[in-house]
């Protein structure tokens, strides 16, 4: 079944998530299209958040993740800053309530010892490697990440940097505005 977002010609964006020696990094595109139309070239799709403890990066609808962000936040101050706690309350509540059950978002949330995917599925998944992407050149730039982790001595910053450059080139939905988190 094609989601509202699919049927629109909505395409999603960059997010990458990066841990190596000690330090997470997080980048992300700036791009925002609708069909084969680049409507906003500088969109800050990574952010800081929880006195910045917590990278975020999201994917799909902007309000919906703006909307999870903020419930995810909640979550993590009633949790003390935990991250995998939050992340799990809040794949819950997504999942149990009925308009958040509606959200069509992927988040990214990373600390310094965690990076999780979230998504409107109820999963909440730690990935086996230290790096993990999503949105339309994820699995681009998560491959690009891989390599450069595995067969370089670049810090976390720059794979997450170079790895959005390798899938700006090759998916349409993505460019290389790109905004980089560290922690």
């Amino acid at each position: 079944m094609t989601s509202r977002r699919e049927r629109q010609g909505w395409h999603s964006t960059t997010i990458l998530a990066v841990r190596k020696d000690g330090r997470t990094a997080m980048a992300g595109d700036g791009q925002v299209s609708l069909d084969r139309l680049a409507l906003k070239h500088t969109a800050r799709k990574v952010r800081r958040i929880h006195k910045d403890q917590v990278i975020t990066g999201f994917a799909g609808a902007t309000a919906d993740a703006f909307a999870l962000l903020e419930r995810f936040e909640a979550k993590l101050e009633e949790h003390g800053g935990n991250l995998p706690r939050a992340a799990v309350e809040l794949a819950k509540l997504w999942r149990t309530d009925r308009m958040l059950r509606r959200l069509e978002a992927m988040l990214l949330v990373a600390d310094r010892q965690h990076i999780l995917l979230l998504s409107g599925t109820g999963d909440v998944v730690e990935p086996d490697d230290p790096v993990i992407g999503i949105g339309s050149g994820g699995a681009f730039a998560q491959a690009a990440g891989l390599a450069l982790h595995r067969h370089s001595t670049l810090d976390a910053e720059a794979i997450a940097r170079e790895s959005l450059r390798i899938a700006a080139d090759l998916c349409i939905y993505s460019n290389a505005n790109i905004v980089v988190e560290t922690l």
